[in-house]
């Protein structure tokens, strides 16, 4: 993890924890050039092996992410197409260091998560969301689509929820957003931060190589047969048993005491 001072994230580390706040709280964290540039930046830096070994995304002030700023949006119709392009790519460049971060990754959103905060929590391993939080895929309202963050979203909802929530535009709640598969916990509100802290706690109990190998066996074997990736599975396991976390795991377990990388965890 680098030490850069960003101008439109607060980083935060708390213990083997990294708090990442979007802080852009006068217009809702809205998403503009140098906020997804820093994104980019911050999770391109992550790594397995370091102190971090999981990170919480989270907005300042009254939402998660309201989306595109709307200053930036208003520059965007005066681009050339060639301009669009390349800050089509950018954003996807930021998603998709998000989404393939080695380091585990939770979202808890509050307020308003819409437009482009949907590609940032969709990107997320686990969305922890409070009650009253609103979701939309917005863009159509305005004449455009959810393009960048679709890739995203799909390995998360099915098509047919997505035709439905990209086509109408519509706002939703936390238990829609639950129920298409977008959010993985519903708190109240004000228990929010306690259901947060509760799955930080449970990937802290895990393994840190297991969890990243985590990540990538779920990419790796989406759309695949069972048969066609059996030997690579077989390795995976093989590889993780006689591993020195697997084989510290096992005997954590056999003996009845914490694995080593969970002491002082809670």
């Amino acid at each position: 993890m680098n030490d850069r001072a960003y101008k439109h994230l607060h980083l935060s580390p708390e213990g083997r924890a990294l708090r990442v706040r979007l802080n852009r709280p006068e217009v809702h964290n809205a998403l503009n050039p140098e906020m997804i540039e820093e994104l980019h930046e911050c999770f391109s830096s992550l790594h397995t092996g370091g102190l971090v070994r999981v990170v919480l995304l989270e907005g300042s002030g009254p939402s998660f992410c309201a989306g595109a700023d709307l200053t930036w949006m208003r520059a965007l119709a005066t681009y050339s197409y060639e301009e669009n392009v390349g800050d089509a790519h950018n954003l996807a460049d930021a998603l998709t260091a998000l989404d393939a971060s080695p380091v585990p990754t939770v979202a808890r959103v509050h307020g308003a998560a819409l437009g482009g905060g949907m590609g940032l929590l969709a990107c997320c391993d686990v969305v922890v969301a409070a009650d009253d939080a609103r979701f939309g895929f917005t863009e159509v309202k305005l004449g455009i689509l959810p393009a960048v963050i679709s890739p995203f979203v799909l390995a998360k909802i099915t098509p047919g929820h997505a035709r439905a929530l990209f086509t109408t535009g519509e706002r939703f709640g936390a238990e829609r957003a639950l129920q298409v598969g977008l959010v993985h916990r519903v708190a109240p509100a004000d228990q929010l931060n306690v259901a947060v802290e509760r799955v930080l706690r449970e990937i802290l109990a895990s393994g840190p190589n297991a969890a990243a190998e985590a990540k990538a066996l779920v990419r790796v074997m989406q759309g695949r047969q069972p048969t066609d990736v059996r030997g690579l599975t077989a390795d995976v396991i093989a590889r993780l048993r006689l591993s020195d976390e697997g084989r510290e795991g096992i005997a954590a377990f056999l003996e009845k005491r914490r694995p080593s990388w969970a002491e002082g965890e809670g």
